[in-house]
């Protein structure tokens, strides 16, 4: 199981910490990636890490601002956001189980969590 945690309510420009914590199964030797979902668009992949090698990928979007990062010790995974904009509005959720960080191919990842609310409003 997954479970994100950090969203939350933060001015344009301001930063937060997303959390990916994994439960039941250690998150090693898939990909974890970060998706999110504004209302009335479809689900977008920003960001994914390969735990075998720790190789990242990162959509245009949010190359330069996001970063995401594993704590292999607390079988979590990190999405630092800086440079929040109205456009990054959503619904936030980590998944796992994917053998690719294919961020255009959603349905290559079995395990999702719930997702965390993000809202930058002024």
């Amino acid at each position: 199981q997954l479970a994100e945690s950090g969203g939350g309510l933060v001015q344009p420009g301001g930063s937060l910490r997303l959390s990916c914590a994994a439960s039941g199964a250690t998150l090693d030797s898939y990909a974890v990636a970060w998706f999110r979902q504004a209302p009335g668009k479809e689900r977008e992949g920003i960001s994914c890490i390969m735990t075998t090698d720790g190789s990242t990928n990162y959509a245009d979007s949010v190359k330069g601002r996001f970063t995401i990062s594993r704590d292999k010790a607390k079988n979590t995974v990190y999405l630092q956001m800086n440079g929040l904009e109205l456009e990054d509005t959503a619904l936030y959720y980590c998944a796992t189980d994917g053998p690719s960080c294919s961020l255009k191919l959603p349905s290559i990842f079995i395990t999702w969590g719930q997702g965390t609310q993000v809202t930058v409003s002024s």
